[in-house]
């Protein structure tokens, strides 16, 4: 977004009467930068390192018997080493993610192992472990089918603790007063519990003052959702700090969007 843009976005934000150039110049900045959560340059890589990074957290807790910070581990032999920096390649690009190591090098991480580069797959599993909405047997099952029979069920369940005490940290953020421009879409994604369903998974994302793209949330549904259910995510932005919305639309429908008025 240019400077001039920015300014006035801010300015015309503060007064919360947005003009219909200003929204027009930051809907023409989303479509140019896009507003796909997958694929190249989508937005998923941002919760994909954090999803990422806590899972292999939970290896590490697995693979110690303890808990980071817990004083079981102390003067216990093995423990936590630091980490180490390392980029994969995903489906919606590169991702910098840390590595957890342990002081004798006994650690083989698993979900991105040691010489991995290139990770695929993960989307489906970081789009529903970031969804509110999903049981915690959900989670689990699905954790278990990605990491297979060769992991434990007590590691399984260590990294399920880690990855949802991080997700509810996420989900739980607080948000900007103001947002000018929140676009809603929905994706499925096949989650496993006793069976495979497909869920549908709504996703919110905003286009902030700054010009900058967010995930707001995301929210696991059953399918035909009413409004009941919408009352409820509405509710949850609001009680997250979000005050004002000035144009809510389908992610499908924001190429048509031009000049709107407040």
């Amino acid at each position: 977004m240019s400077d001039t843009a920015a300014e006035g976005v801010a300015g015309t934000a503060t007064d919360s009467a947005l003009t219909d150039e200003v929204i027009g110049q930051l809907v023409g900045q989303a479509q140019a930068e896009g507003l796909s959560l997958t694929g190249p340059g989508g937005l998923l890589s941002q919760l994909t390192k954090r999803v990422l990074e806590s899972a292999l957290e939970g290896e590490m807790d697995g693979h110690l018997g303890y808990v980071k910070h817990d004083p079981a581990g102390r003067n216990g032999g093995n423990s936590r080493n630091g980490r180490r920096a390392k980029t994969v390649l995903t489906e919606s690009g590169p991702v910098d993610i840390e590595v957890p190591r342990d002081r004798d090098s006994s650690f083989e991480p698993q979900i991105v192992g040691k010489r991995q580069s290139r990770v695929s797959g993960v989307d489906d599993l970081v789009i529903s472990l970031s969804a509110k909405g999903l049981t915690h047997g959900e989670i689990t099952a699905h954790l278990a089918e990605v990491y297979g029979a060769e992991v434990s069920k007590t590691t399984i369940t260590a990294i399920t603790e880690r990855v949802v005490e991080d997700m509810e940290a996420w989900r739980n953020r607080p948000l900007d007063p103001v947002y000018p421009v929140i676009f809603i879409d929905c994706i499925h994604v096949k989650i496993r519990d006793g069976q495979v369903a497909n869920r549908p998974i709504y996703v919110a994302l905003a286009v902030t003052v700054e010009g900058e793209r967010d995930i707001l949330g995301l929210w696991a549904g059953q399918g035909g959702e009413g409004a009941k259910y919408w009352l409820q995510v509405l509710t949850e932005l609001k009680n997250r700090g979000v005050g004002d919305v000035l144009m809510v639309s389908r992610v499908k429908d924001f190429a048509q969007i031009r000049g709107v008025g407040v």
